[in-house]
């Protein structure tokens, strides 16, 4: 008769973890809220403040649908990063833009209204991404050349348009950008 193996009892499951505070301003409105320490920050932006243009696309930082811009996360200016990398309790007491931020008073800021111009998006879910990735470049590069912006967008995924209305979008904004003194 073969012999009965007798089972360990397993471990109780793990308290839930202690909540963290993140107070945070997006698109100039201040929020403050008590989340899990491991909630990411896409997570933060569309299920607990409420703003859904940023997208969720692969949950693994390859698509770039989630790209948002930061200020003061490294330095004093504003970078592009793709939201799902990062803990919300990482950009505690920053400053964060979403897609939703970039139109002013009913106007579309000019890489907006370049992509919808030149047709620079079709089905539209990698559009705030692709121009929040675009932004972060011309912000730091005011006047970039065809392969700096093929370069500043790489990490930023289309799977429809297959880039050329993107580029010649980002460089007509780019140009009416300098050309009016607008930035964000």
């Amino acid at each position: 008769m073969p012999r009965r193996r007798t089972q360990r009892p397993r471990p109780a499951a793990e308290p839930a973890q202690d909540m963290v505070s993140v107070r945070v301003r997006i698109n100039g409105v201040e929020y403050s809220h008590v989340v899990e320490p491991r909630l990411l920050l896409v997570n933060y932006i569309r299920d607990v403040v409420g703003l859904t243009g940023t997208h969720v696309g692969c949950d693994t930082s390859h698509c770039g649908a989630c790209t948002v811009l930061v200020k003061g996360l490294w330095g004093d200016g504003w970078m592009a990063v793709k939201s799902c990398t990062l803990l919300a309790a990482q950009v505690d007491g920053k400053e964060i833009l979403t897609i939703e931020g970039l139109a002013k008073n009913g106007e579309l800021h000019p890489l907006q209204r370049a992509f919808w111009e030149n047709h620079g998006l079709q089905c539209g879910f990698c559009t705030p991404g692709m121009i929040m990735a675009a932004l972060g470049l011309l912000l730091r590069n005011p006047n970039p050349t065809r392969e700096e912006i093929k370069w500043g967008i790489s990490g930023n995924l289309c799977r429809c348009t297959g880039y050329v209305n993107i580029i010649k979008s980002i460089e007509d904004a780019a140009k009416e950008m300098r050309e009016k003194g607008v930035t964000i």
